[in-house]
């Protein structure tokens, strides 16, 4: 049976005099470090985007964060050792990126010495939520912004409880590491705090980040990049331009609120599931979760973003940078059972891995041209972050701790939703995948517009369900509401599909007429045809595709019509087709120039 609870908080202090403990005194330690090899080069396609993002977006939302238990009977020196002696080892943590004439860095340096600093926090008495306060300062390090220039990448914190380390709290520059980047950084911080004196690491083997843009800028490395662009292309041309093209689904950033599944239950299912169909657990995870997006959005396709995809290859596999640009996966639904459709997915999915490494700035403008010449916005509406089957303990990275500041990977509820404080998203549909066993363990933020809590939690649920159907037999794709208890959104009489995408024709007209400044609009209820009534306005076709196009951004139900009739006047009957079509036409036409036109 379901249980959900509310969010984690710390336990009540205890009343009396003695029941507050005394603020932590903080001081900082100055590290040096000597011995790095230096380096300058390109930056890579992944810094690159990052770069950028840094550049446009809130330090909080596009920074990382981590928190590291310190193993018992570690001392703080020991600890500031492991550090440098880490800061050394990866170049990635030596990096800085000159400003280019733009702001977006081109180029990086790597260091052979410097210094970084860590704050040491000491506690007389740490929290009873401990690991939770550790989370805490992690998570408020995210806003400090780093200076691509100059920072060091890791804001770093050493929790200590009278005088003794428990725990490394970090936020890190997403232009310096990811999440599986992070998870390396800490095996290998382990590892050196384990050698015995006078110990020494084997070398690393997989590529440097200068390593890694020497090969992208390889005769075989632009043909990936250049595969990649025609890989998001068709899917551009073709596949739904919004998953959550529905009634509610309103603006670009998102206050979301988190859900977390842990479920022994969904585990034992998933891993039957896999035996029965000979499909490892990543991908029977990926097919249902598609099914069940699919089956919920009314959509034909799921389209989602995979921003974990880039480590793959062995080389990169233990690769200290940041790889995270998105893989972008089809998933063509129209098929009678989850088993047709888990054999689609193991090819769509490699498909998206390989066409994961781009020119963010050149997709972003192939981004551009496509939409406009289709009539419709990009939206990464779902995010499915699946970092359970890397290797080393990235699958624990961004697990939440317990309440009573315990190891998330101890045990693990038979089944159990939990609710905690969310962030504001530029999706409407993020999930981390933790772990597929023993236990499933994964994170869903939900648009709450379109996901209230019951909902959210149905859609948990449904999952759980099908994996356990799917566990037993094949499952006909038709009977998903029956199985799972998820229905399809109700999208009313005012919605249609058109080339490929949902659709609301009067919604289309209210945007144009508003954009325009239009007396008039009419749209038909094929949504192809978009009737505007100029009045004493100098309007053509190409300024009205112009204008819904800059007003696309937040309404995912709107997508440009293919031709634009231009009338001077509206007819009496304005909401009927047939009235417009006899009045005089002033001008038509696409609003695409001829080569865009598909």
């Amino acid at each position: 049976m379901s249980r959900t609870t509310g969010p984690l908080h710390s336990a009540a202090p205890a009343s009396g005099p003695t029941a507050a403990a005394p603020d932590p005194v903080a001081h900082t330690r100055t590290l040096t470090y000597t011995g790095g090899v230096p380096g300058r080069g390109p930056v890579t396609l992944g810094q690159a985007n990052m770069i950028r993002c840094m550049l446009r977006d809130e330090p909080e939302h596009i920074n990382i964060h981590d928190v590291w238990p310190v193993p018992p009977g570690t001392d703080t020196e020991a600890v500031l050792t492991a550090l440098r002696a880490l800061v050394v080892r990866h170049a990635a943590l030596r990096t800085t990126f000159p400003p280019a004439a733009d702001a977006a860095a081109r180029e990086q340096v790597v260091a052979s010495e410097g210094s970084f600093t860590v704050t040491v926090l000491d506690h007389e008495r740490l929290p009873v939520a401990g690991a939770g306060h550790a989370e805490a300062l992690a998570r408020r390090a995210r806003a400090v912004p780093f200076r691509l220039d100059r920072d060091f990448p890791l804001h770093l914190t050493l929790v200590t409880s009278a005088g003794t380390p428990v725990f490394l709290a970090m936020a890190a520059s997403h232009a310096a590491t990811d999440a599986g980047a992070l998870a390396v950084l800490k095996e290998d911080w382990l590892a050196l705090l384990a050698l015995p004196a006078g110990g020494t690491l084997p070398a690393p083997t997989s590529l440097t980040p200068l390593e890694q843009a020497a090969e992208e800028a390889s005769p075989a490395g632009l043909r990936k990049a250049e595969a990649s662009l025609r890989h998001w292309e068709r899917i551009l041309r073709t596949g739904p331009q919004a998953m959550f093209a529905e009634p509610g689904a309103e603006g670009t950033e998102v206050a979301t609120p988190k859900l977390g599944l842990r479920s022994r239950r969904a585990a034992r299912a998933l891993e039957a599931a896999a035996a029965r169909t000979g499909s490892p657990p990543s991908t029977v995870l990926l097919s249902a979760w598609c099914a069940l997006v699919a089956h919920r959005t009314g959509q034909e396709a799921c389209v989602l973003a995979a921003p974990t995809s880039n480590r793959y290859q062995p080389r990169l596999v233990r690769a200290v940078g940041t790889l995270s640009q998105d893989a972008l996966l089809h998933l063509d639904t129209r098929v009678p059972t989850f088993d047709a459709l888990l054999k689609k997915a193991w090819g769509a999915a490699l498909g998206a891995y390989r066409h994961s490494r781009f020119d963010s700035l050149r997709l972003w403008e192939m981004i551009d041209r496509v939409t406009f010449a289709r009539g419709s916005r990009f939206a990464r509406d779902v995010v499915f972050n699946d970092v359970s089957s890397l290797p080393g303990t990235v699958a624990s990275l961004r697990a939440e701790p317990d309440a009573d500041g315990g190891d998330p990977e101890g045990g693990g509820p038979e089944h159990e939703l939990r609710w905690d404080e969310g962030q504001v998203l530029p999706t409407r549909m993020l999930t981390f995948v933790h772990a597929t066993a023993p236990v499933l363990r994964l994170d869903l933020w939900a648009d709450p517009a379109l996901f209230p809590r019951a909902e959210a939690e149905g859609f948990l649920t449904g999952l759980v369900r099908l994996l356990e159907a799917a566990a037993m037999a094949d499952v006909p794709l038709a009977s998903l509401t029956e199985v799972t208890g998820v229905r399809p959104v109700p999208r009313g009489p005012q919605w249609v599909r058109a080339d490929g995408c949902w659709t609301s024709p009067p919604l289309v007209a209210r945007t144009l007429r508003e954009a325009l400044g239009a007396p008039a609009v009419h749209v038909t209820a094929d949504g192809l045809t978009a009737y505007i009534a100029a009045g004493p306005a100098a309007v053509t076709a190409e300024r009205a595709h112009t204008a819904l196009m800059e007003a696309l951004p937040g309404r995912p139900g709107v997508l440009a019509p293919r031709r634009y009739v231009i009338v001077q006047d509206p007819p009496a009957e304005a909401d009927r087709s047939s009235a417009w079509l006899r009045q005089r036409i002033l001008s038509e036409g696409t609003g695409r120039a001829p080569a865009d036109v598909t």
